[in-house]
């Protein structure tokens, strides 16, 4: 069984290559190519204390850094002979100076396991039927459901957009090791994949799509949610951001942190579970299947966000604000609960708003302990003890009802 809280725990022994791989001689009577005259400079003699060169200027901020790696003078055209092997223990998350175009040797090989793990967990919304939820919605949910699975779709459409821009536009093109990079960029398809797959329930049961879009500008409790995303998506999405900056750095770190734990691995997790609530109760199936293929795409993004963060901490030698962090949780916490009530004033068959803030705080806890900090809310229980179960895609299904779009990888949920 898998481990979606850390999924790629089980790959061991694939410790890089770091040794710089021998230039391949050139085959016997070929000579070498010339290199160019650029190249060609006569010999200088050493300077001496009258004639030293003056020290280079500090490097401007945000210009392109010189690779280490490389042993290209200034304006020089590159040969093979003055380009060395990328050394992976050179590569770095953020800062790096290696070649980020050169996949391999890894130095981060969990990042590629994450990628090809994430390619077995593929869908479209258009593989699941959705016909016994346009009955069930018009036909057997009461006013109250009606009004939880409206403002649940309301909620992720627009978080969901959210998480695709911080990390198409925010992240990604920060990192600087490809690897990294290559997995953000799948997270980012599955972000417009998870767009889509709202905007098809909405269709499929024929909502007024304009309102139900704009509910997260004129909802109080959604709206402050998307808010406070807002506020530390626009902190980073900057052109001059500098991540050499120890508090330019601290703020990337901070908010690549509330993505990961609060936005994706909290918010989206509660966002999910009130679904699920209808699921047990043979309702909104084709939706709840839906969420399913959803939740594991955004389980993966909280671990790898949350070990990207761990990582960043390590290399930059980096320690959290403790009284940041708190702040970070304290505000979510605020936030989802407003959430929880409005959308639940009064509890539905087998869900409450109660129910669904306790187990945001019980999140939040296996969240922290991945990055090895105190848990925010002690004592916090899980509340939903049936969703693990609930979320498993490993049921049996009517093969008339829906497409197979089982895949090998990840048949059972195990959240920790």
């Amino acid at each position: 069984m898998l481990n979606w809280d850390d999924p790629i725990a089980a790959v061991k022994g694939r410790a890089p290559d770091t040794t710089d791989a021998p230039r391949t001689p050139a085959p016997e009577g070929r000579p070498q190519p010339a290199a160019p005259e650029a190249a060609r400079e006569p010999a200088q003699p050493a300077p001496t204390a009258d004639t030293a060169a003056p020290a280079p200027a500090e490097q401007t901020a945000g210009a392109p850094a010189t690779r280490e790696t490389d042993t290209l003078q200034p304006g020089a055209i590159p040969t093979p002979a003055d380009l060395k092997p990328v050394n992976p223990d050179d590569k770095r998350v953020i800062n790096g100076l290696t070649d980020i175009n050169q996949l391999a040797p890894f130095k981060y090989p969990w990042a590629w396991e994450y990628f090809l793990n994430a390619n077995k967990n593929h869908w479209t919304p258009l593989d699941i039927n959705m016909n016994q939820d346009v009955h069930d919605y018009h036909h057997k949910l009461t006013v109250e459901e009606r009004h939880v699975y409206e403002n649940v779709l309301s909620y992720l459409t627009t978080s969901d957009i959210l998480a695709m821009r911080n990390i198409g536009l925010a992240v990604m093109e920060k990192m600087s090791a490809p690897e990294l990079q290559i997995y953000q960029a799948r997270q980012v398809y599955e972000e417009s994949l998870h767009t889509w797959t709202y905007q098809h329930c909405i269709e499929s049961i024929g909502l007024d799509q304009g309102e139900i879009y704009n509910r997260y500008r004129v909802v109080p409790e959604i709206n402050h949610k998307i808010q406070i995303a807002n506020r530390r998506l626009d902190s980073v999405l900057r052109p001059d951001i500098d991540l050499r900056d120890p508090d330019e750095l601290a703020n990337f770190v901070m908010a690549y942190l509330f993505f990961a734990a609060v936005f994706e691995g909290t918010w989206f997790y509660n966002g999910f579970s009130p679904i699920f609530a209808l699921q047990r109760r043979g309702l909104m199936k084709g939706t709840a299947e839906q969420l399913q293929y959803i939740m594991r795409d955004e389980v993966l993004h909280a671990s790898f966000g949350l070990r990207v963060v761990k990582q960043i901490i390590k290399e930059e030698n980096i320690t959290l604000d403790p009284k940041a962090v708190r702040e970070m949780w304290d505000e979510a916490e605020a936030a989802e609960a407003a959430y929880a009530r409005f959308l639940l004033p009064d509890p539905i068959l087998g869900y409450s708003a109660e129910q669904h803030i306790e187990q945001f705080r019980f999140i939040a806890n296996r969240r922290a302990r991945k990055l090895d900090l105190e848990e925010p809310f002690p004592g916090a229980e899980n509340a939903l003890p049936w969703l693990d179960e609930q979320a498993n895609l490993r049921k049996e299904k009517n093969f008339f009802e829906t497409r197979v779009t089982e895949y090998q990888t990840g048949g059972a949920l195990s959240w920790d």
